[in-house]
């Protein structure tokens, strides 16, 4: 005789939708007391969780129930590890628009599902197609940083990035095209990647990203964030853990004095250098680039970093 298989157990400490709550024997009262809260409309989860974008994401996932659903622009980019601003909806891409939903809190696109991979439970936008979601989303800068990120910690590279590019036709691939132009390896942060497209952006000649100064058996010495070595000239971006963390603080100390006993120039760039006084910023590197005569650097810088980093 054969038996009905049994609905597994509800594992409320995840999203779960309303109709799987219903099947597995709770009401609608119950959902509304205080043992469950509210992700998105028809989506709950235990009051016992402190909700994070993790689970508004898979909720995201619960509320558009097609088969090929899968996370895509900054959801898929914040399942990958990539840095990008805060946006509060979530977004999920279908292949067929009668599976498109309308709820509050998540943008639902329809578009071809391929390039999709799994990312813990979920799918999601491979990190090459997610790169070209965030264009219909960031600004250039924005999206630089997310591309260096990628490539910096191995989400994609170079390599793959520009094979994807070249046969793309979503929306936004030109955008991409155009970022993915200043996409470099090996930028450790994102305030670094902010500070070379600010630079970038102002007409300077581009530096070098991590240059390493070795010694004679080959260990790394130094490591400069940003660099013009023909002419000695080091831009470096000061976090706030250097001053936090004593011991760092004193070997910046020590190696800073190392390195204009080598007769270089080191200019120290903080956040507010980039974000309330990205003027300043272009004047100092400016004119120090040009006292010690940079070749290629422009009379006077440009104003094109002005749209993307000056505050209105």
């Amino acid at each position: 005789m054969s038996t009905a298989p049994s609905t597994p157990p509800l594992d409320t400490r995840s999203p779960f939708h309303r109709t799987e709550a219903l099947a597995a024997g709770l009401t609608d009262w119950d959902l509304r007391g205080s043992r469950f809260q509210t992700i998105l409309r028809g989506v709950d989860i235990t009051s016992a969780i402190r909700v994070t974008w993790r689970h508004r994401s898979l909720a995201a996932l619960k509320a558009v129930p097609a088969p090929d659903a899968h996370l895509s622009h900054v959801s898929a980019a914040r399942a990958h590890g990539v840095p990008v601003p805060a946006i509060t909806d979530e977004h999920v891409t279908v292949s067929r628009p009668e599976d498109r939903r309308r709820t509050a809190g998540v943008r639902c696109h329809v578009a071809p599902t391929g390039d999709v991979v799994w990312s813990g439970s979920a799918r999601v936008s491979s990190s090459e197609r997610t790169f070209v979601e965030l264009a219909s989303q960031l600004g250039l800068v924005d999206l630089v940083v997310a591309g260096d990120s990628m490539v910096r910690w191995g989400h994609a590279s170079l390599t793959s990035l520009e094979n994807y590019l070249d046969g793309c036709t979503l929306p936004g691939v030109r955008a991409a095209r155009k970022a993915f132009a200043h996409v470099r390896e090996r930028v450790d942060s994102p305030m670094e990647s902010r500070l070379r497209m600010l630079l970038v952006l102002a007409g300077l000649p581009e530096p070098e990203v991590n240059m390493e100064i070795r010694l004679g058996d080959g260990t790394v010495a130094r490591r400069y964030d940003l660099c013009w070595k023909d002419v000695r000239v080091i831009v470096e971006y000061d976090g706030r853990q250097h001053v936090e963390v004593r011991e760092n603080w004193e070997n910046d100390l020590k190696r800073r004095e190392a390195i204009d006993e080598d007769g270089w120039r080191i200019i120290v760039i903080t956040a507010s250098g980039v974000y309330k006084e990205p003027g300043e910023t272009v004047r100092r590197v400016f004119t120090v680039l040009k006292a010690r005569r940079l070749p290629g650097l422009p009379a006077r810088p440009s104003e094109q970093w002005r749209p993307h980093f000056e505050r209105s």
